[in-house]
């Protein structure tokens, strides 16, 4: 995703989601997001979470980088690219990224990078405590998976 603060100048939102639960793990926002910057953040996931099986994305640059495509090869993480221009393929992503849109991208005017990664970060902290919440009322007041 690509968002702007009130200068004028963009920034790039990376969106990390665990398709069985839905809970968004984290989110990067940065003006440029490198190869080692997502090799670092998802080590520090695969640290705290495990090494999944599988990790699914888009065809941006960030996750089509030999470089991050060799470090998952290492640790045995296969790599599921979407086709260019199918998002339903990726839907659990583009259902959040659309709420992140609505309920606070197009709400807000960000003043300063670490306006939005502060405002950015509590959201999504909102968002799996939400997302938690209904999880928990499904399962245990209607008796459904």
């Amino acid at each position: 995703m690509i968002d702007r603060t009130a200068n004028g100048r963009t920034f790039k939102i990376l969106n990390i989601i665990d398709e069985y639960t839905r809970e968004c793990l984290a989110i990067m926002i940065a003006r440029k997001i490198k190869n080692q910057d997502v090799i670092d953040l998802l080590f520090h996931l695969f640290i705290f979470r495990g090494i999944p099986e599988h990790i699914r994305s888009d065809n941006g640059s960030e996750f089509t980088a030999k470089a991050i495509r060799s470090w998952l090869n290492r640790l045995g993480v296969k790599t599921l690219f979407i086709e260019p221009g199918s998002p339903w393929e990726n839907g659990y992503i583009e259902s959040f990224n659309g709420k992140l849109r609505d309920e606070l991208l197009n709400r807000e005017i960000f003043m300063a990078l670490e306006e939005a990664k502060v405002l950015i970060e509590q959201w999504r902290r909102e968002y799996n405590q939400v997302l938690s919440y209904l999880t928990y009322f499904r399962r245990h007041l209607l008796n459904r998976p």
